[in-house]
């Protein structure tokens, strides 16, 4: 059974920008003290809790306006006022007959939604938490710039297919190794590639790039240094009950560290709402955040072991947008690789970076005088990103040395939409799979993708434009772009279309056409900036991995955690560092 986040009643918003610090105690701090609600390991029957075998936190549990203890403990509890609908059959504790576990939360979920009490206290715990462990984005001021909020976040996990879920996890591996086999294709990157380039000038840019490193990159091919931090973004496909993929990331994957704490703060809340054992096992635990880090450790450490450097004499340098709001997700992974593996991080834009930077004679990158193992892109991603030449003079110094790259510009090539939808072509994907087993489980998380280089000379591609005039919201119309709000839908598809079409399809070879995928919906009770919504969403899961390479030997492939974002069911994109979304995590049926 699905755990339904919010009753069919929409909340008003709630605002909790001062939040009660009775309710903020650590995890670590084990003792008892009085509170509003029970700790979240506290499970025992007592009197208190004779409605469905759960904590007083438990909003099913609300009855008046009475104060009781729970145990020895004498955890205190006072209601303010009371609940609406929020009781729940006496049957439902865990191991007793009556509804399941999925049945219970979906209960807990409706009364707090329909007690604007419950729900405020829900909310200032969520954001409590998220302070106190470090879920926070940049609040985006002049002064003080440090200031911070937490993330944007949903306030329950979402319910997602556990067979599905698993099935998308288990194909990280083969991803890894078809990327890599493609991003050494250098004939296949610059032929696919060529079309969009002409029409393109960032794609252009970037291959131009790649060419003019080649003979540094030919020449040290056997040491070539690869670290990939992948992210595969699936949506569920209702229509079909199938899993398609939106893209695969190859640069500045982000959103693993602040993820890996999402999980913990719903396990947290539900805890504290008197989850049960079962409930709790159906929140999958994951730490993308030390998998990232100790793939970076490992690159650092075979960088070091092959120059005869040490990890505390070679650093990490984090390329990064001036400004940047998602800074703490990134910080996470320069906080963990020194607590982890000794190894320093140096924080540059592309442009301090070029500043600073020195090529020696043997490729060896040093920044500010310190010896660089690791380059990793969380920027370079957007034309944004290069204002002028020195930007990109900083992008060829990086290709040009001999310090891994998290992404080589090969690697960021291959995770072009172009390539993409090139892939899904017939007997494609077959050349770079590792195996054809590999290639048949790739092949079904495809949606149908067409190229539209060829709109003048091919039928195929006529039929499937003119479909998309006819019907636009079947189709997605993408550039060669990350980062979100890039995107063609509806009647802007259209009139992009249709204008293009009676060009002479000019223009089109920088875009790719999608197949919309059309996810279930779910109710969802959204939390930014200490305000609570609830609303129909949309979910997107993202499945981290890893991969090191080292000349021709792979030194680690693996996978490395999840994602879920969550937007309303009326946005087209679904960025949340671009504002359409929160962070999310699932919760397995």
């Amino acid at each position: 059974m699905f755990l339904h986040r919010a009753a069919s009643q929409v909340a008003a918003p709630v605002s909790v920008n001062q939040p009660s610090m009775r309710r903020s105690t650590p995890e670590s701090q084990q003792g008892p003290e009085p509170c509003n609600r029970a700790e979240s390991g506290d499970r025992r029957m007592s009197a208190a809790t004779q409605t469905c075998g759960r904590p007083l936190c438990c909003p099913a549990n609300r009855t008046t306006g009475q104060r009781r203890s729970v145990g020895p403990c004498q955890h205190q509890w006072e209601h303010r006022r009371p609940a609406r609908s929020a009781r729940l059959p006496p049957s439902c504790a865990t191991g007793q007959a009556g509804p399941s576990a999925a049945a219970h939360m979906a209960s807990v979920a409706a009364a707090v939604s329909a007690d604007a009490a419950a729900l405020q206290e829900l909310v200032e715990d969520a954001v409590v938490w998220a302070s106190q462990h470090g879920l926070l984005v940049g609040a985006g001021l002049a002064e003080p710039s440090c200031a911070t909020v937490h993330a944007p976040l949903a306030l329950l996990p979402v319910p997602y297919p556990r067979e599905t879920f698993l099935r998308a996890k288990a194909a990280a591996l083969a991803f890894n190794a078809m990327i890599d086999a493609v991003a050494q294709d250098e004939e296949y990157l610059t032929t696919v590639l060529a079309a969009a380039a002409q029409e393109d000038l960032f794609t252009a840019r970037l291959l131009q790039v790649f060419r003019e490193t080649a003979a540094e990159r030919h020449a040290r091919r056997e040491q070539e240094g690869v670290l990939a931090v992948l992210r595969s973004d699936y949506m569920l496909h209702a229509p079909t009950n199938s899993l398609l993929q939106v893209e695969l990331n190859t640069i500045a994957s982000s959103f693993g560290c602040l993820s890996t704490l999402v999980a913990r703060m719903h396990a947290y809340l539900l805890g504290r709402l008197g989850a049960s054992e079962a409930e709790l096992a159906a929140l999958p635990t994951h730490n993308a955040m030390d998998n990232i880090v100790d793939a970076m450790g490992a690159a650092v450490a075979e960088y070091c072991s092959a120059a005869g450097c040490s990890n505390g004499e070679a650093v990490m340098v984090m390329v990064v947008q001036p400004g940047e709001r998602n800074a703490y997700d990134q910080q996470w992974l320069q906080t963990r690789l020194w607590e982890r593996h000794g190894v320093c991080t140096l924080r540059r834009s592309l442009a301090q970076l070029v500043a600073e930077g020195e090529l020696g004679p043997d490729g060896t990158l040093t920044v500010g005088g310190r010896r660089v193992a690791l380059v990793y892109f969380r920027a370079g991603y957007t034309p944004d990103d290069y204002p002028g030449e020195a930007e990109w003079g900083a992008r060829a110094l990086v290709e040009r040395c001999d310090a891994f790259k998290c992404p080589s510009v090969a690697y960021q090539l291959a995770g072009a939409k172009k390539i993409q939808q090139d892939l899904a072509r017939p007997g494609v994907v077959e050349r770079y799979a590792a195996s054809s087993v590999d290639a048949q489980l790739l092949r079904s998380f495809f949606a149908g993708l067409w190229g539209l280089e060829d709109l003048a000379g091919s039928p195929e591609t006529q039929a499937v434009v003119d479909d998309a005039i006819a019907h636009p919201e079947r189709y997605v119309l993408k550039p060669q772009r990350e980062g979100g709000g890039n995107n063609y839908y509806g009647n802007a598809l259209r009139d992009k279309l249709a204008a293009a079409r009676a060009a002479g399809g000019a223009g089109l070879g920088a875009y790719i056409l999608m197949q919309r995928i059309q996810p279930p919906v779910n109710r969802s009770i959204m939390v930014r900036l200490g305000q609570a919504a609830e609303a129909d969403t949309l979910s997107e899961l993202g499945v981290y991995s890893t991969f090191v390479r080292r000349g021709g030997r792979v030194l680690l492939s693996a996978e490395a955690g999840t994602l879920v974002r969550t937007k309303a069911a009326t946005s087209d994109e679904g960025g949340v560092a671009s504002g359409y979304a929160v962070l999310d995590s699932p919760l397995l049926v």
